[in-house]
C-alpha cells in the first residue's frame, strides 16, 4: 500500500470523526470498530509470518532491523518470537481466588 493509499484511508477516518450529528457519527465509528475487531486476529497472523520469514531463523534480519523495515515496535517484534501478542492481545494475567469464608 502506497502512502498515498494510507493517507486516504486516514481522510476517510477523519471524514467519520467530523460528521456533525453526535448519534450518527457514534453509529459509524461503531461500525468501523467492530469491521476492524474481526481483522485483527488476520492482520497480526499475517505480520507475525513476515516477521518470521524476515528473521529466517537467524539467517535473515536481526529484530532491529525487522521493526525498523516494518516500521512496528521492537517489543512487537519481541513478542512474536516469545510467543506472545502484542498490544491488546496479550493474554491477561490470571486473577489470584479470593479465599472463601466457608
Amino acid at each position: 500500500m502506497s502512502d498515498e493509499e494510507v493517507r486516504r484511508v486516514a481522510d476517510a477516518l477523519d471524514a467519520i470523526e467530523q460528521i456533525a450529528d453526535r448519534e450518527a457519527r457514534i453509529k459509524a465509528q461503531s461500525k468501523i470498530m467492530a469491521a476492524q475487531a474481526n481483522r485483527n486476529k488476520d492482520w497480526s497472523q499475517d505480520r507475525d509470518a513476515l516477521i518470521r520469514e524476515l528473521w529466517d531463523n537467524g539467517a535473515g534480519l536481526s529484530y532491529r532491523q525487522i521493526a525498523a523495515r516494518l516500521e512496528v515496535k521492537l517489543a512487537t517484534v519481541q513478542a512474536v518470537f516469545r510467543g506472545k501478542g502484542s498490544g491488546t492481545t496479550r493474554p491477561k494475567a490470571d486473577k489470584p481466588q479470593e479465599a472463601s469464608d466457608g
